[in-house]
């Protein structure tokens, strides 16, 4: 057991847990799962609606400073990249080597801050054309973070297999499920995750 463990999740919507009757989103409930195994934490939810990965990486290092003082086990897990594959006047949000960029450079801060790293993969919603630039910039991500020795978890292709996620999606606004959807997703990610606050150094295998 790890004690004085302070994570902070920080990324858009899903982490926010928008459209969840339970308000946890897979955050909330990953923490639920951490301390019913167990692990006692300190749990923040910086997640912000519709922010891309520009927007993440200008603001998460401030908020996230004081919620991770030295002395304590400190633990960041960031998941973006939805926001930034979305279509605006014909183009991305924020087009792929941004996103890359962007993401190298909070896991580079991560690791001088002396933290540990965990990054989850952007899940699929109801726009075919959109799930196909996610699987693009997924895979870049996926390829940032095996370089970089962070656990990366692969969530896209599962998610889009899983009949219950996909018409929670699809019963709410195309994007974000309900309960039951949050809860497939924090089911794929548990195991992981809970390896993970255990012995952040761990091999940890990739979810696909």
């Amino acid at each position: 057991m790890v004690l004085d463990l302070r994570v902070c999740f920080v990324g858009e919507s899903f982490v926010a847990g928008v459209g969840d009757q339970k308000c946890l989103g897979w955050a909330g409930r990953l923490a639920v799962r951490a301390i019913a195994a167990g692990q006692p934490l300190t749990y923040y939810n910086l997640g912000v609606r519709r922010e891309n990965s520009t927007e993440l990486a200008a603001r998460w290092e401030a908020e996230c400073a004081p919620r991770l003082p030295q002395g304590a086990d400190c633990r960041v897990v960031i998941s973006t990249g939805v926001n930034d594959t979305q279509f605006e006047d014909g183009r991305p949000r924020v087009e792929v080597e941004d996103s890359v960029r962007n993401l190298a450079d909070m896991l580079r801060r991560v690791r001088e801050k002396g933290w540990q790293a965990m990054v989850v993969a952007p899940p699929p919603n109801v726009d075919a054309e959109h799930n196909a630039r996610i699987v693009d910039l997924d895979a870049r991500f996926a390829d940032l973070c095996e370089e970089a020795k962070v656990p990366y978890l692969r969530t896209h292709q599962p998610l889009r297999e899983n009949q219950i996620w996909m018409q929670d999606v699809a019963a709410g606004d195309g994007y974000h499920p309900g309960a039951a959807g949050y809860d497939e997703f924090a089911a794929l990610l548990a195991p992981h995750w809970l390896l993970w606050l255990a012995d952040p150094g761990s091999e940890l295998p990739v979810v696909r």
